[in-house]
């Protein structure tokens, strides 16, 4: 399948009527390809995006058949021009060589005639505060875990689980990983609500679990383009003691780490699965 990744928004720059400018700019995620298009604001629509794409592609037999796009703010007019070219688009920050693209391009625009000066940062999106997951959904009880990272795929990738995300670009061979580091994670058993958790985790996307330390302590899901859920919180020291045992790993593991979600410890039965990663 051909995946572009794709942003379209204001830049700090304007044009010689005064009217900000906005950017397309699209690249694969391989960084083989690239792209981009300026138009003024009274221009930023999906109708322009539209003719961009195939303009970009060489027509429309080039066109890709999803556009991944990780800015809140550009997905419903990608989405609205991708539909017009019977394209797929797939909300979702892990957009590497985009952000990556992005940053290299922004060092460039005070060099632009129309420069504006004003503050722009490329990547950076503003996220809402944590709100608690909904209690209807919560299990019987949960508790942090690790698996050697030589084992994970073996224990997980062809078992009948309902819900499995294991991307491939997260696997531990594809990271580079010693087939001995400990890949933390989190393993929540749901009791009868099990498979209802599974199915909202799904929903929402699950991105990364991060331990915030404080008053109280508490573990964070990074979910969707911006979403941040109050998985629990926490005093006891022994929790908090594997909370930090929980984050050194994750270092180790380049970041690498997974949710768990079962009926019981039985082990006989999953309800969910994914590997996750911090995107930024």
């Amino acid at each position: 399948m051909t995946v572009w990744q794709a942003d379209f928004y204001r830049r700090p720059l304007q044009n010689e009527a005064k009217q900000p400018l906005w950017e397309l700019v699209v690249c694969n995620p391989e960084q083989t390809f690239s792209a981009q298009a300026f138009c003024p604001q009274s221009e930023a629509n999906s109708t322009w995006i539209a003719n961009q794409l195939l303009q970009m592609a060489g027509g429309s037999k080039d066109l890709p058949q999803q556009i991944q796009v990780f800015r809140p703010q550009s997905v419903s007019l990608i989405a609205a021009a991708c539909q017009a070219l019977e394209i797929a688009v797939e909300p979702t920050r892990r957009t590497s060589a985009l952000k990556q693209l992005l940053q290299q391009r922004a060092e460039d625009y005070h060099k632009l005639e129309g420069y504006t000066g004003q503050p722009y940062e490329p990547v950076k999106l503003e996220q809402p505060p944590p709100v608690p997951l909904p209690e209807n959904l919560w299990g019987e009880q949960w508790r942090f875990a690790a698996i050697a990272a030589s084992d994970l795929e073996s224990s997980f990738k062809n078992r009948p689980i309902p819900i499995l995300q294991m991307p491939e670009a997260l696997l531990p061979v594809n990271l580079q990983l010693a087939s001995t580091v400990s890949v933390p994670g989190v393993v929540i058993d749901g009791g009868r609500q099990s498979m209802r958790l599974a199915r909202w985790l799904q929903e929402t996307r699950p991105v990364s679990l991060n331990y915030i330390p404080g008053e109280p302590n508490g573990l964070i899901l990074e979910a969707g383009l911006v979403d941040r859920w109050v998985v629990t919180t926490f005093d006891d020291q022994d929790v908090i003691s594997a909370a930090q045992t929980f984050q050194q790993r994750q270092q180790t593991a380049q970041g690498l780490h997974f949710l768990l979600v079962q009926p019981d410890d039985s082990g006989m039965t999953y309800s969910g699965f994914w590997l996750l990663r911090a995107e930024h």
